[in-house]
């Protein structure tokens, strides 16, 4: 595993904006950067994707351990939500996406910081704008990067078994959910299915018919919502979802899979494994990491260093999850992680992001990778 120099295309921002990527840039500072690449050996790709494998069954022995053993509050999940969860568990096969972060280098096997199960994003940037600047840059090298066609492939089985109308959801002022969104939309298009965008401001309900509705008070039957699900129960809509007939992407136990508590539970079953850190509800001895049960973009993230914080600032209403700091070597300074992506249930492919520090935020770059 290498970072590379790279020459950016000379008109890289007309580029990447024609195929959606109108939040290349934060505040004036690059957020699609191809002025460096990573460079993989075809092994090191066949590690990340067997960490990916072993790790998604570990996730789903995770959930079905939960569940049995009735681990609710482990997760702060009101009681109203536990049967709908456990139902949704026992039929809904249906899982479209799910990316998770791994700490790699090359060197030893790649180590599971967390899994982004519900509401992942980078999707746009990993599945099709590194797929084009490979084809323009070094069309001759390959990529781990079959997302694009894994995603239609997952819409045609779901619609084998849905054939409603899909809606998408995300929120109003989120450019980078929207885009994300309504690229998940496009490959639900080209899978054939009938498609509406709704944001989640539009999103009612009919008491009558017991039914969330659109703008137009038609009934919802299937949707994808790239909106947390702990905010979806949080929602004043939330008490209606246990009893609304739909069909929700991601489906409601993925809620257990997206809160960090689940690396404890990781870390209680398979305490051996090499993908793994420890982690614990409690402070845990040596090096660690502070993390918010529930967050995203490394928000309220800690890194505490022989008692020291190294980096970030720790604060949660959510619950606080302890996992062993493992420090990730640098390229030039730049700090990689990178995310691997579930589709359909096969690893499909994977996005790097880097940082001049310790921990990965929203401002943190996207960059190309290849392998060859």
């Amino acid at each position: 595993m290498h970072r590379l120099k790279s020459q950016p295309r000379a008109d890289w921002k007309r580029i990447v904006e024609s195929q959606g990527l109108h939040y290349h840039t934060f505040d004036g500072q690059l957020y699609w950067d191809e002025s460096a690449c990573y460079q993989f050996e075809e092994h090191e790709i066949d590690a990340l994707e067997q960490a990916t494998y072993a790790l998604d069954s570990m996730c789903l022995t995770a959930v079905e351990t939960v569940i049995r053993e009735g681990r609710w509050d482990l997760f702060r999940i009101a009681p109203v939500y536990r049967d709908w969860i456990r139902t949704s568990w026992e039929s809904d096969r249906h899982t479209i996406v799910g990316r998770f972060d791994f700490a790699y280098d090359g060197q030893g096997p790649p180590k599971m910081l967390e899994y982004n199960a519900d509401t992942p994003t980078g999707l746009l940037e990993a599945a099709a704008i590194q797929w084009h600047w490979l084809q323009d840059c070094c069309s001759e090298m390959d990529q781990f990067n079959s997302i694009h066609d894994q995603l239609i492939e997952a819409w045609q089985r779901f619609l084998a078994e849905s054939g409603s109308v899909v809606y998408f959801l995300s929120t109003v002022e989120h450019v980078e959910d929207y885009m994300n969104v309504n690229y998940l939309r496009d490959t639900a298009i080209q899978a054939g299915a009938r498609t509406e965008y709704l944001t989640i401001e539009e999103l009612g309900f009919d008491s009558r018919s017991e039914q969330f509705v659109d703008a137009h008070n038609q009934a919802i039957m299937s949707a994808f919502k790239l909106y947390p699900w702990e905010w979806m129960l949080d929602e004043p809509f939330g008490k209606h979802l246990v009893y609304a007939r739909m069909k929700w992407l991601e489906p409601p136990w993925k809620v257990l899979l997206s809160n960090k508590a689940i690396l404890t539970v990781l870390w209680e079953l398979y305490p051996d494994s090499p993908y793994l850190l420890e982690s614990s509800m409690s402070p845990i001895s040596g090096d660690q990491v502070r993390k918010p049960c529930q967050s995203r973009e490394g928000q309220g993230v800690e890194i505490q260093v022989a008692g020291n914080v190294l980096a970030g600032h720790h604060e949660s209403d959510t619950g606080t999850v302890y996992q062993r700091y493992n420090a990730i070597r640098k390229f030039d300074s730049q700090t990689p992680v990178i995310g691997s992506w579930m589709i359909n249930g096969y690893a499909a492919g994977i996005g790097i992001r880097e940082d001049g520090g310790l921990i990965t935020g929203n401002d943190s770059r996207f960059v190309p990778h290849f392998f060859g």
